[in-house]
C-alpha cells in the first residue's frame, strides 16, 4: 500500500508486478458422449484413468460402443476424459418408499429415488434409525451401494417441511447432499420415516442366573416358498433358529456394544448352520437408548431374494433350566421391520411402494445424444465444463445388432455431427468424425468423404474403422469406431512431442488394434488423403499407425489455411490459453501502461513455444509477432472500450510428402 511518510527514514514499499504469465492449456482432454449403463447422466464427469471409469460407469459394457472407445484412449496414451452418459431411452431409476408406521393408516413418509436410471440403482440398500435424534420428528438415514461399497450417512433429518434439516432439502443439496439418491415428499401429515430391523429396549444391568442357558429364537421371512396348504400364500423357507444367548456361567458383557458383538456373533453361528439360510446375516448395533437393533445384514450376491428380510426376534418360554434371553436383553415384544429397505423386495412393514431399476431396451438414438440446450443434456452437457481439446462420439456411427454393416435403427450420423461440430467451434475443440459401419473400402469411403456434411477446420476424420479384441466376448476381434484410439495417440503425442506435431507418422502407433476393416495400399491411400479423409495404414514391423493429418477442411481444392490437424490444434491452443491468460485486462484503464504488460506477457508465451520448437523460423522475427498498441487501438476503440491485441504464428507444416530426388553421377574423373 502507499507509504506517506511522516519521520525522516527509509520506508519499504511493495510494488506489484506488471508479470502477468500466460498459462499454455491442457491438451488432449477428450470428452465422450454416449450410451453407458451406470453412472450420472447427462453430466460430465472427469476420469483419469480407465480404473476412474470402471468405478464410475462400470467399465466395458458390450452394448457400450463409449465404454470401448474409453479403453482404448487409455490404452493409448489420454490422460483425462470427460465422460457423459446418455441412458437408454426406456430405463427407469429406482425408488423406494418409506412410511411413518407399520400396520394400517400408514403414510408415505420419504421417496428416496436413485440419482440416475439403471439397474445399479437396485443394489441401493437404506437403514433408518433414530438413534440420538433431537425430536419425534427426526431420524438418521443411511444409503450404501452394494456394488461398489460407497456408504453414506446422514444425521438429524427431520421430517418438517419448515426445519432448517429437512431431509428432502438436506438429501438434494448438491453441495452437502447424497450422491446415491434424490430425495421427494411424502404424504402430506406423515411422520418421520419408521427404523428399519428390530430395536428394542434399554437393557439396564440385569441379573443373570449362572444355572440358566437364556435362549431366543430369530425367524427371517426371506426367502420365502409356496405354502403348501395354499398356493397363493407363501412361508418362510428358513425356519426359526434358536440361539443360545448365554450359556451356564457365562458372563454378560458390561457394555451395550460388547453385548451387541457377542449376539451379533451367536445369531450369525446358528444363521449359518440353518438349512436354506446361505448369504442370510445379521448385524447388532447399540442404540442411543441402551438397548441393541438387530439388522438384516444379507448378501445380495448369496441371497438377493432376501435383501429385505426382517428377522423376528422372539422369546422363548423358561422351563427348567432355560431362560428367555429376549427378555434378558430387552427385545422381548420389539416391532420388527425391514432389515434394510430396498427397491427389491415387496410392499411392506415399513417399507412402501417399490420400483426396481431398469437399463431399459432401446439404446439412445440421434435426439437422445444430441441432447437439449437448454437443459445441457447430451452433447451439451458440455457447455457447462471448463475445458475439452477433443470430442469423440461412438454412438453417432454404432453398428446395428445383428447387422453391423448397418447403422442401428435411429441414428442419423450427420444430424450428430453437426450439432456436435457447432459445439466444437464454441469450445475450441476438435471434433472426431468416425466413418459408419458401411463405409468398409476406398469407393464407400470416397462417397462419404464427399458427402460430409461437417467440412471445417474443426472436424477430422479417419479410415477405415478398427478391429480391437473384445474384452465381453472372449478377446475376440471386434469391429469399432477409431475416433477413441486416435484421440489417445493426439494425447500422447502432445505430452511427448508437442501439439504442433502432426498426430500422424510411423511413430504414432495404434495400440490395442488387431487389424483394421479395409489394408489401404499407397494408390487408395493417395485417392482420399487429397479429399482431407486421413487414412490408417499398417506397415510391416511399424503396425498399425495414423498415416494422415488433415482436418475436414483439408482438401486441396478448398486451400484452406487450416488444411493441417497440428496447424489448426496449435491455433486453437493459443487461443485458448491467451483467452484466459488475459481475463486480467478487463475492466484495467485503455493506455499504454495496459498494451505494454499485454505485450510483455504475450511475448512470453509465444517465446516459450518458439524455442519448444513449435513455430517456423530461425527468429523470433520470422516465428511470431504480437502488436498492442495505438495503431491496433484506435481511440474510438477506447472510447467503446476495447482494446486489439494482434498475436500471429508461422504455422509448422508437416511434411507430408517427403521427395527424394537421385541423380546418377556417369564419367567422373578419379580426384
Amino acid at each position: 500500500m502507499p507509504v506517506t511518510p511522516s519521520y525522516p527514514g527509509v520506508y519499504i514499499e511493495e510494488v506489484a508486478s506488471s508479470v502477468r504469465p500466460v498459462i499454455g492449456v491442457a491438451t488432449g482432454v477428450t470428452a465422450f458422449v454416449g450410451y453407458v449403463r451406470t453412472g450420472p447422466e447427462n453430466r460430465a464427469v472427469r476420469v483419469d484413468t480407465f480404473g476412474d471409469f470402471e468405478r464410475r460407469f462400470g467399465g466395458v459394457d458390450r452394448d457400450s460402443e463409449l465404454s470401448l472407445a474409453v479403453q482404448q484412449f487409455f490404452r493409448n496414451g489420454g490422460a483425462a476424459a470427460l465422460v457423459v452418459r446418455v441412458p437408454r431411452a426406456d430405463a427407469r431409476a429406482a425408488s423406494v418408499t418409506l412410511l411413518d408406521k407399520i400396520g394400517a393408516g400408514a403414510k408415505s413418509a420419504l421417496l428416496l429415488d436413485a440419482t440416475s436410471t439403471g439397474a445399479w440403482g437396485s443394489g441401493l440398500l437404506l437403514d433408518v434409525d433414530h438413534d440420538g435424534v433431537a425430536d419425534g420428528k427426526s431420524f438418521n438415514l443411511s444409503v450404501s451401494d452394494t456394488a461398489t461399497g460407497d456408504t453414506e450417512r446422514f444425521t438429524g433429518l427431520s421430517a418438517d417441511p419448515t426445519s432448517a434439516a429437512y431431509a428432502v432439502a438436506l438429501l438434494n443439496d448438491p453441495d452437502r447432499g447424497s450422491a446415491l439418491v434424490r430425495a421427494r415428499a411424502g404424504a402430506a401429515g406423515a411422520g418421520r420415516p419408521v427404523p428399519s430391523g428390530t430395536a428394542g429396549a434399554a437393557i439396564g444391568t440385569p441379573t443373570v442366573d449362572a444355572a440358566k442357558n437364556y435362549r431366543l429364537t430369530v425367524q427371517p421371512d426371506r426367502p420365502t416358498k409356496p405354502d403348501p396348504n395354499d398356493p397363493a400364500k407363501t412361508l418362510p423357507a428358513v425356519a426359526a433358529v434358536t440361539v443360545t444367548v448365554l450359556d451356564k456361567g457365562e458372563r454378560l458383557p458390561s457394555s451395550p456394544a460388547g453385548v451387541a458383538a457377542l449376539l451379533q456373533r451367536k445369531i450369525n453361528t446358528a444363521l449359518g448352520a440353518a438349512d436354506g439360510a446361505a448369504g442370510l446375516r445379521v448385524r447388532v448395533t447399540p442404540t442411543a437408548a441402551g438397548g441393541l437393533r438387530v439388522l438384516g445384514d444379507v448378501d445380495a450376491l448369496v441371497a438377493p431374494a432376501a435383501v429385505d428380510a426382517a428377522f423376528t426376534v422372539a422369546g422363548v418360554s423358561p422351563a427348567g433350566d432355560v431362560a428367555d434371553g429376549a427378555a434378558l436383553l430387552g427385545l422381548s415384544g420389539a416391532t420388527t421391520n425391514v432389515g434394510r429397505f430396498s427397491p427389491v423386495g415387496a410392499k411392506r412393514l415399513g417399507q412402501g411402494d417399490l420400483v426396481t431399476g431398469s437399463d431399459g431396451t432401446t439404446l439412445p438414438g440421434t435426439a437422445a445424444l444430441i441432447g437439449s440446450e437448454a437443459a445441457y443434456s447430451g452433447i451439451y452437457a458440455l457447455l457447462k465444463t471448463d475445458l475439452f481439446n477433443l470430442l469423440c462420439i461412438p454412438d453417432a456411427t454404432r453398428a446395428r445388432h445383428g447387422d453391423p454393416g448397418v447403422v442401428d435403427n435411429g441414428l442419423d450420423p450427420e444430424a450428430v455431427w453437426s450439432a456436435a461440430y457447432d459445439v466444437c467451434e464454441r469450445r475450441r475443440a476438435i471434433l472426431l468424425v468416425d466413418p459408419p459401419p458401411g463405409v468398409d473400402d476406398p469407393d464407400r469411403a470416397l462417397d462419404w468423404i464427399n458427402q460430409l456434411g461437417v467440412k471445417g477446420p474443426n472436424a477430422v476424420a479417419h479410415f477405415p474403422r478398427l478391429r480391437i479384441p473384445d474384452p465381453t466376448d472372449g478377446f475376440r476381434p471386434r469391429t469399432v469406431a477409431p475416433g477413441g484410439t486416435l484421440a489417445g495417440l493426439y494425447a500422447r503425442q502432445d505430452t511427448e512431442r508437442g501439439v504442433w506435431k502432426a498426430p500422424a507418422g510411423t511413430e504414432a502407433q495404434l495400440r490395442g488394434v488387431t487389424n483394421l476393416v479395409y489394408p489401404l495400399t499407397d494408390t487408395e491411400n493417395g485417392v482420399l488423403n487429397p479429399l482431407g479423409l486421413n487414412c490408417l495404414r499398417t506397415f510391416p514391423v511399424t503396425g498399425t499407425v495414423n498415416w494422415g493429418a488433415r482436418t475436414t477442411a483439408g482438401a486441396d481444392v478448398l486451400a484452406s489455411q487450416w488444411k493441417y490437424t497440428p496447424v489448426r490444434r496449435l491455433a486453437l491452443y493459443i487461443e485458448e490459453s491467451v483467452f484466459r491468460g488475459t481475463q486480467w485486462a478487463v475492466f484495467e484503464p485503455n493506455d499504454e501502461p495496459l498494451w505494454s504488460q499485454l505485450r510483455l506477457n504475450l511475448t512470453s508465451f509465444m517465446q516459450d513455444l518458439f524455442r519448444k520448437g513449435a513455430f517456423a523460423g530461425r527468429t523470433p522475427r520470422e516465428a511470431y509477432l504480437v502488436r498492442c498498441d495505438a495503431e491496433t487501438t484506435t481511440s474510438d476503440d477506447r472510447d467503446r472500450g476495447v482494446v486489439n491485441v494482434v498475436v500471429g504464428f508461422a504455422p509448422l507444416k508437416p511434411a507430408e510428402f517427403v521427395i527424394v530426388r537421385i541423380q546418377q553421377l556417369a564419367g567422373q574423373s578419379p580426384s
